[in-house]
């Protein structure tokens, strides 16, 4: 296990502290978790969803947290059009528009998901290969989300 890991850093843990030795029992969850972010924020085949445009995407579901730790840990995008879609801004453009409201769904209220939301994203011009891929980032942002949450509630316990 990795010892310097973004949910580790997030929550603040190093290898001296009962969390951090919990979280050494599932090595494979541990280094799993950073592979996953790793191909899902920088794939070898980006099917056309830029770095730039994947950091607004997961910036806006991490930013559904409260944990500004855990937000920073996401690059900032370097156009201002997707810093304001980042930070939860309403975007003018049509297709970043739909995506805005897709990644709120999906990082807010999932189980109000359905086909219509999706065939939204294809009406934008979006494909079902990048719809695939956004899913993929939606859900790996949510998962690290609850990972940092529930574990935070952990650190600061007797149990932990």
């Amino acid at each position: 296990m990795k010892t310097n890991n973004v949910i580790n850093t997030t929550l603040g843990i190093s290898p001296n502290d009962a969390l951090y030795e919990l979280r050494a029992f599932r090595p494979n969850f541990v280094d799993g978790a950073e592979v996953c972010r790793a191909a899902v924020l920088h794939p070898d085949d980006n099917l056309g969803l830029t770095s730039d445009v994947r950091y607004a995407v997961a910036r806006r579901a991490a930013g559904t947290g409260s944990n500004p730790d855990f937000l920073a840990s996401y690059p900032a995008p370097s156009t201002a059009e997707l810093r304001d879609f980042a930070a939860g801004g309403d975007p003018q453009d049509r297709k970043l528009a739909a995506l805005a409201r897709h990644t709120d769904l999906i990082a807010k209220t999932p189980s109000d998901a359905s086909k219509t939301h999706l065939q939204d994203l294809l009406d934008v011009g979006f494909s079902v290969p990048q719809i695939v891929a956004l899913s993929e980032l939606l859900a790996q942002v949510c998962y690290e989300m609850r990972i940092v949450h529930g574990l935070s509630l952990l650190k600061d316990t007797d149990h932990a």
